[in-house]
């Protein structure tokens, strides 16, 4: 009976000992995999709080405080201009907001350029940099690209008119009615009496507004007294510079330039001369070989 009570012993502790085995080597591969699993996880994502559009916000709505709520963002990819603190979107709180420049969806991060200062309306005024001015240009559907300009496009500006024939102008001048370009990449910031960029059907304008500096204004000023301006669009992602361009009608027909008319011969004049005391007088007569 000891025997029998003995052996059963032995079993139970030999069976104990290996059911310990087990659940040790279990436990140990569970963690080596465990620990494998963690040394492949990325690094985990750096966000900050920004400021983003609690609702939909139209050109031109006033931006309060319930408008808008703080999520967080991924830092790596975090535009330019967002805003981290209430009392960067709000310096002087409700009382003077700010006003949306362009329209933003729910969830948008509000960003500095879309929206104006704090107590500014949405006026083109709020979008004039430092040191630069705007400019209106009479246009109709020929000149404004057939009412296809949206504020924030770039146009060229090409002035139409009559320079004169001119005395100091050599051979290979323009003359008479010229086309010339006067500006590149001239950035529209309102179309008629609008500077919602959002616009989105065509409209024949009557004038549109520029930003240049204050020497481009003179210049445009005097071209659109002395001629006719048109405007060509520049593609959005257009980044060559356009070079000096003039044509004039002999240029466009491919004309050459007309050859200067020949001086007249001078008619020969012969004379005997008289004297007559201290008189000397011309007689003409004909003149011979």
């Amino acid at each position: 009976m000891r025997l029998i009570f003995g052996l059963v012993l032995v079993l139970g502790v030999a069976l104990a000992g290996f059911a310990v085995y087990m659940a040790q080597s279990y436990i140990q591969n569970y963690q080596n995999a465990l620990a494998i699993e963690r040394q492949s996880r990325p690094e985990p994502i750096k966000t900050v709080d920004v400021y983003v559009a609690k609702r939909t916000l139209e050109y031109g709505e006033q931006i309060l405080t319930k408008d808008v709520k703080q999520v967080a963002y991924p830092e790596a990819s975090l535009p330019e201009g967002v805003f981290l603190t209430e009392e960067s979107l709000f310096p002087r709180g409700e009382d003077e907001p700010r006003t949306a420049l362009r329209a933003m969806e729910k969830g948008e991060a509000i960003l500095a350029i879309k929206v104006t200062g704090p107590g500014q309306d949405a006026g083109i005024s709020a979008k004039l940099g430092r040191g630069m001015r705007a400019f209106a240009i009479k246009v109709d559907s020929t000149s404004g690209v057939s009412g296809f300009l949206r504020p924030g496009d770039r146009v060229d500006v090409y002035w139409t008119g009559n320079i004169g024939q001119g005395n100091l102008r050599t051979e290979g001048d323009s003359r008479g009615d010229v086309t010339k370009l006067i500006d590149s990449g001239v950035r529209l910031i309102a179309i008629d009496q609008s500077s919602n960029s959002d616009m989105a059907e065509a409209n024949i304008a009557q004038t549109v507004t520029v930003v240049v500096r204050p020497e481009q204004v003179a210049a445009l000023a005097q071209a659109q007294a002395t001629g006719r301006l048109t405007l060509s669009l520049v593609g959005t992602q257009d980044d060559v510079v356009a070079q000096a361009i003039e044509v004039d009608q002999r240029q466009l027909l491919g004309l050459s330039a007309a050859p200067a008319p020949a001086a007249a011969p001078r008619a020969e004049v012969c004379t005997i001369r008289t004297r007559r005391g201290a008189e000397v007088i011309e007689t003409p007569i004909p003149c011979t070989n």
